[in-house]
């Protein structure tokens, strides 16, 4: 297969496939310039957290897993309309069970949550999980994001990649752009997908000053709305002008009175918050209420009727120091929209399928 060919079925975008070559590069791709970052970091600065990548190569998407061997205590906040997750139910907290062994973020939609089974795998043969009897069953929530529509729709993480991204968990730094979960990730869908632009999974932390407390997050960023740098109020990515030289506005073009019609399940932003900080279920719920703001301040529009919008807090109570849940919730909201904002800087381009990612974009000049 020819790589434009195989460029197109990754992204299944017919519209964008039609154009040719020529109309690609005048459509405002440019040559990589020096990125201005957020303040980055990892998740796994969090100690006691492994994280762990599979991405494809038959088809851009993948999955995402944060282990923790020792338990953390977990809660999660759903916000999105459309949402696919897995044992979300358990982490209320008026349920009894009080740890999870890991977390996955996946793409495939409700396809991907198979990959979750991988987890559960491999988790099980490390002899990791809520204890019964003489063995264990490992406690796995998930979520996904739908990027069906990026290629081959009959591949989708399963598994066998979910077990893969197990095999693959660090404590290392978390590899960021068009990997894992935010492979098939795309942004700025309100105008339909010739317009549409390249996304992907971001990750930040921040360590307190002072103490031992570091707080992380990571997402994959798969939004019908625009990425917007809360620092500047100016859009990152997303809904590309007709001349491909700047940003529609998509929150603009609302307000203006501009109707569309969203697919809905399309879409989705997932993502996860980690802390060391000794936190029970209930007060890590709160933390994941509060992160969402994080994806208030760099989506936008954010939380439609066509994105299931889930965030995921956990603690894995390395830390004895005694925190305040609305200062590690605060902080949690910031981190998370530093990691938006990475996410959709550092995706890459596919240019063959005049998608382009920010670092290439010349409307982001």
């Amino acid at each position: 297969m020819k790589r434009r060919e195989f460029a197109r079925n990754l992204l299944g975008l017919p519209l964008a496939a039609a154009l040719p070559a020529e109309s690609v590069l005048a459509s405002g791709f440019a040559p990589k310039e020096p990125l201005d970052l957020p303040e980055g970091g990892s998740i796994t600065d969090v100690p006691g957290l492994k994280v762990g990548q599979h991405t494809m190569t038959t088809r851009s998407t993948g999955c995402t897993v944060l282990i923790c061997e020792k338990g953390a205590a977990a809660g999660v906040d759903v916000r999105g309309s459309a949402p696919g997750t897995r044992e979300t139910d358990l982490l209320s907290p008026i349920n009894s069970v009080q740890q999870v062994q890991a977390i996955l973020l996946s793409g495939g939609s409700a396809y991907g949550l198979a990959a979750a089974t991988g987890v559960v795998k491999w988790l099980e043969e490390h002899n990791l999980g809520y204890k019964v009897g003489r063995g264990v069953v490992p406690i796995v929530p998930a979520a996904i994001l739908m990027d069906l529509g990026v290629g081959d729709f009959k591949i989708r993480p399963g598994e066998e990649e979910g077990y893969k991204a197990c095999v693959a968990a660090s404590t290392g730094p978390v590899a960021e752009g068009t990997v894992g979960a935010g492979a098939g990730a795309t942004i700025g869908k309100m105008f339909g997908p010739k317009f549409t632009m390249k996304s992907g999974l971001g990750t930040a932390s921040h360590k307190v000053p002072g103490t031992d407390i570091v707080v992380g997050a990571i997402v994959a960023v798969n939004a019908v709305g625009d990425v917007v740098n809360p620092a500047t109020g100016k859009v990152v990515a997303g809904a590309r002008t007709e001349d491909g030289k700047g940003y529609r506005d998509s929150m603009k073009a609302i307000m203006d009175g501009y109707r569309v019609v969203v697919k809905n399940g399309a879409n989705t932003t997932i993502g996860a918050i980690a802390t060391n900080a000794p936190f029970n279920k209930t007060q890590m719920t709160k933390i994941a209420q509060m992160a969402h703001d994080g994806y208030a301040r760099a989506i936008n529009p954010v939380h439609t009727m066509g994105d299931g919008d889930t965030i995921f807090a956990m603690s894995t109570n390395e830390s004895t120091t005694k925190c305040d849940i609305t200062a590690v919730g605060a902080i949690a909201a910031t981190v998370m929209a530093r990691a938006i904002v990475r996410a959709a800087m550092l995706a890459n381009s596919l240019p063959d399928l005049n998608l382009p990612a920010y670092k290439d974009y010349a409307g982001r000049f």
